[in-house]
């Protein structure tokens, strides 16, 4: 994983609708809670992004946006956020390329890593969390590390 009080690398990806999503376009103005997941329509994926959903007005009140990113294309994502209702963006990394800048490794050496950053309103890493099998724990820290952010 990345260091924390590192910057965050910068990236475009597209979105669930084909539309770009820059990082840096959200420096200055809002903190961002970026989860990488393995893939649309597992079981622990599922569970995830759907955590995420029902943590999003929490989120947003402590000035966070949030981005699920994982492999798969963006026709796969616009179906698995319609299905589940997502009121947050999924962005398509089908290169990896955003996964290896971020230093998401592997689980077991064979499934996408699951791994969860929070950056500041500077693009400041403030927080990490890396559990490959625990859905709700990423939910949980990153709430607390955005709160924890906003009295400190």
């Amino acid at each position: 994983m990345l260091e924390l009080r590192t910057p965050a690398p910068d990236f475009e990806l597209l979105d669930q609708d084909g539309e770009p999503v820059r990082l840096s376009s959200f420096r200055g103005q809002h903190n961002v809670v970026l989860f990488f997941y393995p893939k649309d329509n597992t079981r622990i994926c599922t569970l995830e992004v759907c955590a995420f959903r029902d943590a999003h007005p929490a989120m947003t009140d402590q000035d966070a946006v949030v981005f699920g990113i994982s492999s798969d294309p963006v026709g796969s994502h616009h179906s698995f956020s319609q299905r589940w209702k997502l009121p947050y963006r999924l962005l398509s990394d089908t290169d990896g390329a955003v996964r290896n800048a971020y230093r998401v490794n592997r689980t077991l050496g064979l499934f996408p890593g699951r791994v969860t950053y929070v950056i500041d309103h500077e693009g400041i890493i403030r927080g990490a969390v890396n559990d490959p099998l625990s859905a709700s724990r990423h939910v949980r820290e990153a709430l607390d590390l955005l709160k924890a952010q906003s009295t400190s």
